[in-house]
Formats: C-alpha cells, sequence, structure tokens
C-alpha cells in the first residue's frame, strides 16, 4: 500500500522545524541514522509528527469538517464560490452533500495526510533506540508522547471512514505488491488499537502540571486520558456499536468490518474511562472556567466564563486538556462584522443558522417549548425587556425580538442578535457596542439586494465564539493577547461524557452522582439551575428528567448547546445515527434586506429560508469515501454507498 512504505525523511519534514535542515550534511542527504543518533534529531522528529495535528481537515477552526460541515453555520455565497485557499471552505460542500469519491473534500487518508505522520510515528518507535545522548525516562515519555499523538490519529481515521488499515509497524521498500495491500480491520479491532496504545502510553506520560512549557502542545497523562475516554464513547454510541447499517458490510475476503449486535457493556467501559480521566485532570488543577468576574453584572461575569471556556492563549485556560496551535488569522474575518465597512479585514460571511438560535435554553435552563413561563407562541413578535438582570446584554426598554429575550447566559456569550449588546473591546461603557442587523445599521447589509461577488452576511446573527470581546474588532488578530490555540478536548466534555455514558448504562436514578451530578457542574457554570431543578419546576413534562429515554435527549441538547460552533455536532449526529434526520433541512434566518423591524423580521411570521441546499443522504454519507483511485490501487474495499 502506498502510503505504508517507508520514506526518506527530509521529504516530508515541514517549516515547523527548519532547525531540521542544520542537521542535514553538507551535500548529502540525512538518513535515519543520521537523525536518530541524537536527542535533538529525535525532539525535531517528534515536532514534525505533532505538527500533523495542523491539517486544517483535523483541526481547522473552519476548514475542518465538524465546524462547518453540519448545519450550525450559514455562509453566504461568496465565501462558497471561493476556490482557493484561504478562503475556500470545502466542509460546506459537505453540508450540502457534494462528498465524492473521485476528489473527496476534507480527505486525510491519503499519502501527504494522516497516514504518513502515522508511518512517521512508527519510525520513531522503531529508532529512538538508536539515541545515544538521552536518559531512559526521557525515551519512555518521548515514546509516550508519539504512542498517544498515533493514537489520536488513528482516531481521526475511524471517526471519518469507520474501519481502517492499522499500521502496527512500516512494510519495509522492498515488500512485494501483495504484502504492501493491507485490508482494513474490523471497526472494533481499530478501537482496540487506539486504546492499547493509550494505556502503553499514559503510564510514562507526565501530568500536565510537571511537563516543561515547550511540549505544552503534545499529549500529557490528563489529557491522554481525555482522549480514551472519547474513544471509548464512539466506540459504544449506535453508529459503531450495532449498526444496521453495515450489517453485510466486508472485507473482500468476506470478513465482516462492523458487529451488527449491540453490546451495552461497552457504555460502563467509556463511563468508567470518562471517571478515571476527570479524576485525573480534577487532581492535575483542571476546572472549569467560572472565576472571572471583572464585569458590571452577575450575567455578564457568567458570559465572561462561557467565553473564556475556549479562548486558549498561551496555554492560560484551566479547561482546555488538549489544544493545538495556532487558530489562523483569517478564520476570525469569516466571523467578525465589518461594521459600515470599517475593517476590510473582517467578512462576516458565516453566522448561526436559526436552528442553533432556537437550539439554546431559556433563562430556567430548558428548550424554548418545554419552559412553562417562556411564551414560546410569541417569539416571533417584539417585545421589551426591563429588567436590569440584563443590562448591557439586550438593549433595555426598546423593541426586541421575543426570540432574543429571557435567554440562557449561553444565547448572549455565543450569539450576536439583533437588539442585544456585543462587547468588542476594553472600553467600560457598552454605548456603540448594541447589534443593529436592519439594512443600512452598523451590523446590516449595505447593499441593496443579495449579490455572490461581495462578503454578506445573509442570516441576521453572528457567532460571537471563538472571538474575544475584549479586543477591538478593528485589526482584531493584530491585537489578541498571545496566540490562540483551538480547544480540542475540554473539560466539560469529559463531564458530559460520564452523563451521557451512565445514563445509557444504568438510567439516572441509580446513582444521581453519575448522571445528573456531571451535568449540573456545566449547568451551574452556565449560569442556568440543576437539571432537577429546571425540569421539575418549569418544564411542561416534569417527569422527562427521571427516565433514561428523557435524559438522553437533555443530555445530547446539552452537548449541543456547550459545544455549539466548536466541530462537535458533525460527529455526534453521526455517532448518533442522527444525522438523516437533522441535516436534510433547509437553514433558516431573517430577511437581511429588511430595512426595519417589520421587514427584516418577516412581518413577525417566523424566518426564512436562506439556504435550501443542505442535503444528507443515509447511510452513505455517515462515512466518508476512500478516493476511487486509492481503492484501486491498493485493493482496499470502498465504503457502502461510494
Amino acid at each position: 500500500m502506498k502510503y505504508i512504505i517507508s520514506f526518506l525523511t527530509i521529504l516530508f519534514f515541514c517549516s515547523a522545524c527548519e532547525e531540521y535542515l542544520d542537521l542535514v550534511p553538507e551535500k548529502d542527504i540525512e538518513t535515519f541514522g543520521t537523525i536518530f543518533e541524537t536527542r535533538k534529531g529525535a525532539d525535531q522528529w517528534i515536532t514534525t509528527i505533532y505538527s500533523g495535528l495542523q491539517n486544517k481537515a483535523l483541526a481547522g477552526p473552519i476548514e475542518a469538517p465538524g465546524v462547518s460541515g453540519a448545519d450550525e453555520f450559514i455562509a453566504s455565497e461568496y465565501i462558497r464560490d471561493q476556490t482557493r485557499a484561504p478562503f475556500y471552505i470545502a466542509a460546506l460542500k459537505i453540508g450540502d452533500g457534494l462528498q465524492m469519491s473521485q476528489e473527496p473534500l476534507c480527505a486525510v487518508w491519503t499519502d501527504d495526510g494522516v497516514y504518513k505522520y502515522i508511518r512517521m510515528c512508527n519510525t520513531f518507535l522503531d529508532r529512538i533506540g538508536g539515541v545515544y545522548d538521552i536518559e531512559k525516562v526521557e525515551r519512555d515519555y518521548w515514546i509516550a508522547e508519539v504512542k498517544a499523538v498515533k493514537a489520536f490519529f488513528y482516531f481521526e481515521l475511524v471517526k471519518r471512514y469507520g474501519p481502517i488499515v492499522l499500521v502496527p509497524e512500516n512494510i519495509g521498500v522492498g515488500a512485494s505488491i501483495e504484502e504492501m495491500k493491507q485490508p482494513r480491520s474490523h471497526v472494533d479491532t481499530c478501537f482496540k488499537a487506539i486504546t492499547n496504545l493509550l494505556d502503553e502510553a499514559i503510564p510514562d506520560l507526565l501530568p500536565n502540571g510537571q511537563r516543561p512549557f515547550i511540549r505544552k502542545n503534545y499529549f500529557c497523562k490528563e489529557s491522554a486520558l481525555a482522549l480514551k475516554a472519547r474513544v471509548l464513547l464512539y466506540a459504544v454510541s449506535p453508529l459503531f456499536n450495532g449498526n444496521e447499517f453495515y450489517g453485510n458490510f466486508r472485507n473482500k475476503n468476506g470478513e465482516l468490518l462492523f458487529n451488527s449486535t449491540y453490546d451495552p457493556e461497552k457504555w460502563r467501559l467509556a463511563a468508567e474511562a470518562a471517571d478515571e480521566a476527570v479524576a485525573e485532570c480534577e487532581r492535575g488543577g483542571y476546572s472549569l472556567v467560572s472565576e472571572r468576574a471583572n464585569r458590571n453584572t452577575k450575567l455578564l461575569n457568567v458570559m465572561d466564563n462561557i467565553e473564556w471556556s475556549t479562548l486558549v492563549f498561551n496555554h492560560n485556560n484551566t479547561e482546555s486538556i488538549f489544544s493545538v496551535l495556532p487558530v489562523s488569522d483569517y478564520s476570525f474575518a469569516f466571523l467578525l462584522p465589518n461594521n459600515d465597512g470599517q475593517d476590510p479585514f473582517n467578512l462576516g460571511v458565516m453566522g448561526p443558522s436559526m436552528k442553533m438560535v432556537e437550539m439554546f435554553y431559556t433563562e430556567n435552563g430548558l428548550p424554548i417549548d418545554n419552559d412553562k413561563t417562556w411564551d414560546y407562541a410569541g417569539r416571533y413578535q417584539l417585545s421589551k425587556e426591563k429588567s436590569t438582570v440584563y443590562k448591557d446584554v439586550v438593549l433595555l426598554d426598546e423593541d426586541v425580538l421575543a426570540l432574543h429575550l429571557r435567554r440562557e447566559p449561553r444565547f448572549y456569550a455565543d450569539i450576536a442578535a439583533d437588539r442585544c449588546y456585543w462587547r468588542r473591546g476594553p472600553k467600560v461603557n457598552m454605548s456603540g457596542y448594541e447589534v443593529k442587523a436592519y439594512r443600512g445599521e452598523s451590523f446590516g447589509l449595505r447593499e441593496s439586494r443579495l449579490v455572490s461577488t461581495i462578503p454578506q452576511n445573509i442570516c441576521g446573527y453572528w457567532v460571537k465564539k471563538m472571538t474575544c470581546s475584549d479586543v477591538e474588532t478593528f485589526l482584531y488578530s493584530m491585537n489578541m493577547p498571545g496566540e490562540q490555540n483551538w480547544p480540542i478536548i475540554r473539560l466539560a466534555e469529559l463531564y458530559l461524557i460520564q452523563a451521557e455514558a451512565w445514563n445509557e448504562y444504568e438510567g439516572p436514578l441509580v446513582d444521581k452522582k453519575h448522571v445528573y451530578g456531571p451535568l449540573n457542574k456545566v449547568r451551574v457554570r452556565a449560569g442556568i439551575p440543576d437539571v432537577e431543578t429546571s425540569w421539575i419546576s418549569y418544564s411542561n413534562t416534569p417527569d422527562k428528567v427521571k427516565t433514561k429515554e428523557g435524559m438522553r435527549e437533555i443530555i445530547r441538547r446539552e452537548i449541543n448547546i456547550e459545544f455549539a460552533f466548536e466541530g462537535h455536532r458533525f460527529w455526534n449526529l453521526r455517532r448518533w445515527k442522527e444525522a438523516h434526520k437533522e441535516l436534510n433541512s433547509p437553514l433558516k434566518g431573517w430577511n437581511v434586506l429588511g430595512e426595519n423591524a417589520r421587514s427584516f423580521y418577516n412581518n413577525f411570521e417566523g424566518p426564512i429560508e436562506v439556504w435550501g441546499k443542505a442535503k444528507f443522504i443515509s447511510p452513505r454519507d455517515y462515512l466518508f469515501p476512500i478516493k476511487s483511485e486509492e481503492v484501486l490501487v491498493t485493493g482496499c474495499v470502498q465504503n457502502p454507498g461510494w
């Protein structure tokens, strides 16, 4: 197989480790033996391996399929029509059902994709024993770092492709063609290979607090345990655990690649792994961001905590367990508004769909259609907010859409809605920070029609998440307080893995600490009541919180809200086997050509369709295609439907 063959090193070193060139003898190509003769060469090899995490298809804040390939964002024609980096976003086409096997979008099963770095991991593990100037403790630690990142690469492949080709060691250059044609492994075998690598790595990894700062973007003990919990959660989820879609999916030799029998015991394994990861993280000083109190009101402080839960500057975040560098500057251009044309670098071409706007809870911590104190029927009418609780959050004593009133703090922290405030700098006085979205207003469209040749916001909302409200919008990326990481795993995720896995294994009432306990940690930080208080005191269906089925729906919605716009929903809808139900609906927003409330809000009759091409073909789109040329060359079986 092309991507398993051993390779010469210099071809694969990237700009992240330019110092490597210092090791190359004059007029010569460096050999493996030379590189792995010294500690410096081996360390730079690890640097190159970890540079693979910068692949935009894996962890790009806009480019990765998880972020922009689902139904969270609405993008204008301007950005959809781009064909070149940095503005080309292939994942948007995945959301429109335009994935293809000839030239797959966001592909990582390639010679220059993830398998390249898996080969590099194998080379390191095979050669590290030849380094003479390194102590055994450090060698074992480096081996653990490489095994952990190899597990991560394997997992990213399994998320996309299901059964993959496992590469325990590289195949030699002199191997026959038949030896290179390795078959895909059963998906359970793939998950086992991933957890085995993590189990081997964890004992030798240093806790976060003991590792040097220079290795903060590498795996530590806590992040490896967290990854194991996530891996086991996926392994037990409906897509991989007893999935009838793939009951007859086989290798060419007839070997089944999926198990069609559901195994509930896998939920226990995931729950226990999450418990272990949480215990290690809390012991190591990780905590939810909840201590910030610099604003003028309680609500603003809660919003500030929520905002900073995903902002990772120079690793200064107690909640970020694993993150990668850097968030590319132009990512902010897609999100930040171009107020009155003041900043040509901000395009504001991607905003949240109405589905996400309505996903967030009421102030009582309930879905808007299940809170008996909230006027769901009147949500598209104008109303006025008088409570000073919402000072500097919502415009007081002015006409505001009822949908934007009395919502939970995460709504106001994550979404910029009309007639609400969006703090865009260090000033205390909020005057001038009003979001006014009608055509001709500060945030509104300046053109008289929608065109594909000009950057435009076409939904009437903006996403605040991933941006820092302390930084001026103008020249935003130049004024950030340091290099910004992209969070891959947050502590909040581990709490919600605990809640989901224990609920599926034993239900909510066997041990309330298992399900309600971790869920409520996330809710308390979010500034909403605990789950029992919300549902029993304010809900139209108070018994929902007492059943496994009811809590399943509650926990899944909590996950969708807490990790909105972070790249989780795309994958969660697939692992839950809910994507075909959710990703075939038109995306809605407001009439951005409207110059007043009545026209902007569609005569108060509800949102309008602004993008109607969303498409998900089931079961085909649950797994990515392998490039058809790769299938022909390697003899690998293609995923069903492709």
